[in-house]
């Protein structure tokens, strides 16, 4: 594994909502569309759909986060194709793909991406000046994890 990952400064930026959360990312992303037009977007299902009508810019769509869209930005974000992930998490409400939103929020953490759960660290995240340049994202080393007998 390499030490660090380049970041470019033309992201690539996943947003992601559960239902209750999809007005929120949408008043968000129009909100923010100067800054999001400046990047390549990627979404789920109904929230991909919505964006690119929201906001009039190209979104690349997987499927339904249910249907495995959130196991296809999994494996995006693993072969180093996602750069950003803004998901509004709905906190209150079960899903039925928990698992995979688990899987998908540990994977931005062992692949040191950006991420924002809730629209305040999106803000954040957007209003720093490391989104519009290049960024050199460090990686950890797990081959020892690798190598360990169970």
């Amino acid at each position: 594994m390499a030490d660090f990952r380049k970041i470019l400064v033309r992201k690539r930026v996943a947003l992601v909502a559960h239902d209750n959360k999809k007005t929120e990312m949408m008043a968000w992303a129009e909100q923010n569309r100067a800054i999001l037009a400046q990047h390549q977007l990627y979404g789920t299902g109904t929230t991909g759909r919505m964006l690119e009508e929201v906001l009039d810019l190209p979104v690349i769509k997987l499927l339904s986060g249910p249907l495995g869209g959130d196991q296809q930005l999994g494996s995006l974000i693993a072969e180093g194709k996602i750069d950003v992930l803004i998901f509004l998490w709905d906190p209150m409400a079960a899903q039925p793909h928990d698992p995979d939103v688990k899987a998908l929020l540990r994977l931005c953490v062992v692949w040191n991406i950006p991420m924002a759960c809730n629209r305040a660290t999106a803000d954040f995240m957007l209003s720093s000046p490391l989104i519009h340049e290049d960024y050199e994202s460090h990686q950890t080393d797990y081959s020892a994890y690798l190598n360990r007998k169970m």
